[in-house]
């Protein structure tokens, strides 16, 4: 993003009205410049590009400009750190950082979340957890599973239908298999168990759906350390 005043977009894909990437005649991704969404400054809106009027109309106005109209003074500051690699904790390195930091720029929307809102689709981040706390991600290794074991193929609408094709496979009893598996693992955990004594605990008893009371004296006569 630069820190003065010039033509800028963002080079974007260009989709058609069913969703689908278009190419070009060499088989790569067409793509076209758009204008950055404009921000918001004191909960009003906040535009980008000088508007109607302007000497410079329908120019990126620069980060400069941007944070000046936030308040901020940014003569002497650079447009970003090299490599964009700031300094951790420091939140005023580089115009980039400032504005980058600040709410309007936190709080938006990935494009995830906003196709996935657009389709009546709810979108839910989990924290990072290892695959043995997250059934999702168990689910989501049975789906890469099923999909290496069809043919392969260059052609991006088979890629679709198989992966579509594999989502739609996953069992229900799988998904609760695995959601039981996770629920095992967070037990023993909250037991105080470590990660030897968890993997036990969980295949000893995967067919149940909670761990027995005895599981710490089990561990003890099994001689799980």
């Amino acid at each position: 993003m630069p820190k003065g005043c010039k033509e800028w977009g963002i080079n974007a894909p260009v989709w058609d009205t069913q969703g689908k990437l278009i190419r070009g005649p060499d088989g790569k991704p067409m793509k076209q410049k758009v204008r950055m969404a404009d921000g918001f400054h004191d909960g009003a809106p906040q535009e980008f590009y000088w508007p109607e009027g302007h000497e410079k109309l329908g120019m990126f106005k620069g980060m400069a400009t941007i944070l000046t109209e936030h308040g901020f003074d940014v003569k002497n500051l650079k447009a970003q750190c090299k490599n964009f690699d700031c300094a951790a904790g420091v939140t005023d390195c580089c115009c980039r950082r400032i504005l980058y930091c600040q709410p309007d720029f936190t709080n938006v929307e990935s494009f995830l979340e906003t196709t996935c809102k657009a389709r009546g689709f709810h979108v839910i981040f989990l924290p990072k957890f290892h695959c043995e706390l997250n059934f999702i991600k168990q689910c989501w290794g049975f789906v890469k599973w099923l999909y290496r074991t069809y043919p392969m193929s260059m052609k991006d609408s088979d890629l679709e239908i198989n992966v579509v094709k594999a989502l739609d496979s996953v069992p229900i009893a799988s998904m609760r298999r695995f959601a039981t598996r996770s629920r095992h693992f967070m037990d023993t955990y909250h037991r105080g168990l470590n990660r030897k004594q968890a993997a036990w605990a969980a295949k000893r008893y995967r067919g149940h759906r909670v761990l027995p009371d005895s599981i710490l004296s089990e561990l003890d006569a099994a001689k799980i350390l």
